[in-house]
């Protein structure tokens, strides 16, 4: 028990610090690119943050624990907003904007319909995987067309002589993010194996697993970089990587695990789906309201997660 314990603080550390470089260099090339923060939350940062979910389902898919595969991206999700979203608004109000809410928070709800419905039949095949991959092409492009082009245009008026693009900075900053994504999916994938193990020492079910256990240790990046855009006044991007990652947790994660092999949803019950649309359903009328996450719509959410953990841990 104390080595799995050990290697499990082992990657909590790597996540953080890899949170913190990758966080830095997303923001600074930003700024230096003249992309919106937003943009880079909904896109590179979540992808990055998404980077443990991918390999964690991928691994289980080929190793045939598919259960795990999907159990993980379900309870992600559900984490990401009841224990995410929940703590940063308990630490700082978090201030939304309008187009996130008006246009991206809805397509996390659509994505998360969207499994629901491929899986009535029981399992997502590479015909349902490549349609969730054109998905997410799709996304990129609109994020793209509704959030980068406008800034862009404010910038360029703003700023129209400033020269954001001095190779050796930008190496650097790529540099940064590169090293803070490879200690993330590291750190995360000891953290997972570890608490993987003691949870197996303890008997707990693989679909238990995937949506408590290794949905927190996956969702963790998200915290970790969340907790610190947060600390630095940077909340588009936290907000943005939360919301960016649900919707890549279904369009890639899912999407390319279920083109390298079927993915297995017997194992759920129909609860557990119903709790992930339902928050993030919960989230749109939360983040509507003075387009602004309170300390007591964050209490609610955090008290939410607390409560589905219980009744999953009831599951035999």
């Amino acid at each position: 028990m104390l080595v799995p314990t050990f290697f499990v603080l082992c990657g909590f550390i790597m996540l953080g610090v890899g949170a913190e470089m990758m966080l830095s260099g997303s923001s600074r090339l930003a700024v230096r690119w003249g992309i919106s923060p937003l943009l880079v939350g909904l896109t590179i940062v979540a992808f990055g943050t998404s980077a443990p979910e991918l390999a964690v389902s991928i691994e289980s898919t080929t190793s045939n624990l598919s259960a795990l595969a999907l159990g993980n991206v379900i309870g992600s999700n559900i984490a990401n907003i009841g224990l995410v979203l929940g703590i940063m608004a308990l630490i700082k109000p978090i201030r939304i904007e309008r187009q996130l809410v008006r246009k991206q928070i809805p397509l996390v709800i659509i994505s998360s319909m969207l499994m629901g419905v491929l899986l009535l039949d029981g399992q997502l095949d590479r015909s349902d995987g490549l349609f969730l991959t054109v998905g997410l092409v799709g996304y990129l492009i609109i994020s793209y067309l509704q959030i980068g082009a406008e800034y862009d245009a404010r910038e360029l008026e703003l700023h129209p002589t400033q020269n954001k693009r001095q190779s050796g900075q930008v190496l650097f900053y790529l540099l940064l993010i590169i090293a803070g994504l490879s200690l993330l999916i590291f750190g995360s994938r000891i953290f997972v194996i570890n608490v993987v193990t003691l949870a197996g020492l303890l008997g707990i079910s693989e679909a238990v697993i995937g949506l408590t256990l290794v949905a927190v240790g996956t969702s963790i990046p998200e915290l970790a970089t969340s907790l610190v855009a947060v600390s630095k006044n940077q909340a588009d991007m936290a907000i943005g990587n939360v919301v960016g990652s649900n919707i890549f947790n279904v369009l890639c994660v899912l999407g390319i695990t279920a083109i390298i092999g079927t993915v297995y949803g017997d194992q759920f019950a129909v609860a557990d789906f119903t709790v992930m649309i339902l928050f993030s359903l919960i989230l749109l009328p939360f983040a509507w309201t003075n387009f602004t996450l309170s300390r007591m719509e964050g209490l609610f959410l955090l008290s939410g997660y607390v409560v589905y953990l219980v009744f999953v841990s009831q599951q035999t």
